[in-house]
């Protein structure tokens, strides 16, 4: 890979062994391990750790002072919010050793994760869900879900353009900004077809 593929700031630290994607941009202080793979166009803020084989999508943007540990896979376009916290073991003790123990944790295409927010390992965040901020997940988050509270609890259902969805008596709901049209049904929601 050329040094010119992507951008690191002078103080980031980059380890050999990792996979960095086209145009994407690494800033102060952060540090990028072994064997983690950072897909094309991802902004890394300032003071983001980013451990040995963590994967990020493509256009993932990582506000400041987040840690993505081990375990931890982001798809495409996730957003994750300034200084909100990943897990990966569910009951660390320093005098013993459980590396052998992480926990997954996929965080699917186009989720927000909101600053300050907990996300307890073990548990997938759905396509397009929107996790508040501050928010504690202890559990999986349904795709398009809006979720928010210690711990989270389900409030609504929210747009790809993350606009909160309003649903008639029909189960349909249309996104004010993009117009994309959405459907409730057994307790879920899809995108209708255009």
């Amino acid at each position: 890979m050329s040094p010119n593929d992507y951008f690191a700031h002078e103080t980031a630290v980059i380890d050999e062994g990792c996979q960095i994607g086209q145009g994407t941009r690494i800033w102060h202080f952060s540090h990028v391990m072994p064997r983690a793979r950072i897909g094309e166009n991802c902004n890394l803020g300032q003071n983001v750790v980013v451990s040995p084989d963590v994967e990020l999508g493509k256009n993932v943007k990582v506000q400041n002072n987040v840690s993505i540990y081990t375990g931890v896979v982001c798809e495409d376009d996730v957003f994750l919010g300034p200084s909100m916290v990943f897990t990966n073991i569910t009951n660390p003790r320093s005098a013993i050793v459980r590396r052998d123990k992480y926990e997954q944790t996929r965080v699917r295409q186009g989720a927000t994760i909101g600053a300050n927010a907990t996300i307890i390992c073990g548990h997938d965040i759905g396509e397009y869900a929107f996790i508040g901020a501050g928010a504690v997940v202890t559990r999986e988050v349904l795709p398009y879900s809006l979720v928010v509270g210690n711990p989270a609890r389900h409030i609504g259902w929210m747009s790809e353009y993350g606009h909160r969805l309003q649903f008639d008596e029909k189960g349909m709901a249309e996104c004010p900004e993009s117009k994309e049209k959405y459907k409730l049904e057994d307790g879920r929601v899809h995108k209708v077809s255009s």
